[in-house]
């Protein structure tokens, strides 16, 4: 008996360090992903505003289609597309474009967008100065916005990257604001 008492034991003992362990798998799983992401710039990198090099050269030479799309994540019912849904760009040259967004819920809501960018080793050279993506978003129930993405491509994109696509996926982020300071920055409401 006292055999399978030993063997239980160890048992418990394996079973709860294997939890355990999950559990600070699972913790970390966000910090690391963030992490490989930044360093690779695998889906778009970080979510932070570029600085265009002040004597950055535009390359005439070629030209690279930027493709703009939208989701709306979940149930969410809310009016969120691209007013272009491409534009050509020269490498190293700046360019502005909208999205427009509008609050169709029937209540107020913080909403968060977050960028994509495909194919994955363009993701690093399509650059945002300025972007609602930056900040939180807050809605008044039925309100409309043209929001601006401010961006240029990076002379130093490969020759054999063409079309570059930039898409948001736009969450609900209600319960989650941060301070208020950071809403409504980087759009024009209609």
């Amino acid at each position: 008996m006292s055999e399978t008492k030993a063997s239980n034991k160890r048992l418990v003992i394996k079973l709860t360090v294997g939890v355990v362990l999950m559990f600070g798998f699972a913790y970390m799983l966000v910090p690391l992903y963030t992490l490989v992401c930044k360093q690779t710039g695998i889906n778009g990198g970080g979510n932070t505003a570029a600085v265009a090099p002040k004597d950055m050269a535009i390359d005439y030479s070629r030209t690279i289609k930027v493709d703009f799309a939208s989701t709306v994540h979940g149930n969410m019912t809310f009016d969120f597309r691209p007013l272009n849904k491409h534009v050509e760009v020269h490498p190293g040259e700046t360019k502005l474009i909208y999205y427009y967004a509008q609050n169709t819920t029937g209540h107020p809501l913080t909403v968060q967008a977050i960028p994509s960018i495909t194919p994955d080793d363009a993701a690093r050279f399509l650059k945002k100065t300025e972007c609602f993506c930056f900040t939180q978003q807050y809605f008044f129930k039925g309100e409309k916005a043209d929001m601006p993405v401010y961006f240029y491509v990076d002379p130093k994109v490969p020759k054999d990257i063409e079309e570059i696509t930039l898409s948001y996926t736009l969450f609900d982020a209600t319960g989650f604001e941060k301070s208020e300071e950071h809403f409504t920055k980087g759009r024009i409401e209609l």
